[in-house]
């Protein structure tokens, strides 16, 4: 497979907001839409979107996993950056038919379909930087992607940033680009100069979450994680993973955590550190880089608890365990 998000599906659903009301949805060419230069999003960052899969289960079906958390959480976006409140039932049937148009492409397991519906400011006005667009475009773009461990799992190396921030406190909740741009250079520092792989964000020793994934730490059969609040992304993975600890009867904790009890944590041999978000579901951490020194987590290799949680997820999105919970979706 070529890299992960960088093939499309010719079509995607596509829907307007024009003179206060949404457009019928419709499927056109994914490379058909035009944008004002002035447009709002291009100069003030009225964007979001959302990230989730669909998955082929061996009888042939397909099913998008959590599809209504996805939904509420691009509502929550839109709604805090000015964007017009999206129709959340259009928004599903949007997502739901461009998949079922290009079902036939959904790859067999451990690939998926990567789908990608993404809300923007297209008001031409550049006089409007402190008021927010009046009309706007919301898409479903999709992409068929493989195995995101192709070459296996290799446990990553994280740089903990007691000075700096993802982004914004305020738009910490919020899925939206800016707040990834904004992590790009001192992520891209940190791979140079101490070859991390990603940047842990600890502003003042509060452990919050990476450039791009929320952090979990596994000491035994207690998973520690930052509790909900507005300065981080409240990730789906991250909400589906510690249902499952808690299914398979380990202690969730959602509370503060320092970098100081991380690291004191992370010394013991049976700790893990891991990394969700949907693209890997869970990825090892193997190592932390604190103020020039390098510590290692457990064993320093990708740990058996990590291992069971991701597969226990990944039997629910292959149809291979029961759905319990009520988390697919059935497209065909």
């Amino acid at each position: 497979m070529a890299a992960f998000g960088s093939v499309f599906m010719p079509k995607m659903a596509l829907a307007t907001f024009e003179n206060n009301q949404w457009s019928e949805a419709s499927i056109v060419a994914s490379d058909s839409i035009q944008l004002h230069p002035g447009a709002h999003v291009l100069h003030y960052s009225s964007t979001c979107f959302e990230g989730l899969k669909a998955f082929r289960h061996a009888d042939g079906s397909v099913h998008v996993f959590r599809m209504d958390q996805n939904i509420k959480r691009l509502a929550q976006s839109s709604r805090l950056l000015s964007l017009p409140i999206i129709d959340e039932a259009q928004v599903s049937k949007m997502i739901l038919d461009a998949v079922a148009e290009f079902a036939t492409d959904v790859p067999e397991p451990p690939g998926s379909m990567y789908i990608r519906p993404t809300h923007i400011g297209t008001e031409a006005a550049v006089g409007k930087a402190a008021a927010p667009t009046l009309t706007s475009m919301l898409y479903v773009l999709l992409s068929p992607v493989g195995d995101y461990f192709t070459g296996g799992a290799k446990a990553l190396r994280l740089l903990l940033d007691e000075t700096g921030m993802r982004c914004a406190p305020h738009m910490g909740m919020i899925k939206s680009g800016g707040n990834y741009a904004s992590a790009l250079g001192p992520i891209s520092r940190a791979k140079v100069e101490v070859q991390a792989d990603q940047i842990l964000f600890c502003p003042n020793g509060d452990v919050q979450e990476t450039g791009a994934a929320n952090f979990l730490l596994i000491d035994g059969n207690e998973i520690i994680t930052k509790g909900l609040d507005s300065s981080f992304l409240h990730g789906v993975t991250r909400s589906s993973i510690l249902t499952l600890a808690a299914d398979l009867g380990m202690t969730v904790t959602e509370r503060d955590l320092t970098v100081a009890e991380l690291l004191e944590r992370s010394a013991k041999p049976e700790v893990e550190a891991v990394l969700s978000g949907t693209a890997a579901v869970l990825t090892s951490v193997g190592t932390f880089i604190h103020n020039d020194k390098e510590y290692k987590v457990g064993t320093g290799e990708p740990g058996p608890i990590a291992q069971k949680l991701r597969q226990a997820l990944n039997d629910i999105q292959w149809g291979k365990a029961e759905d319990k919970h009520n988390w697919l979706t059935k497209v065909i």
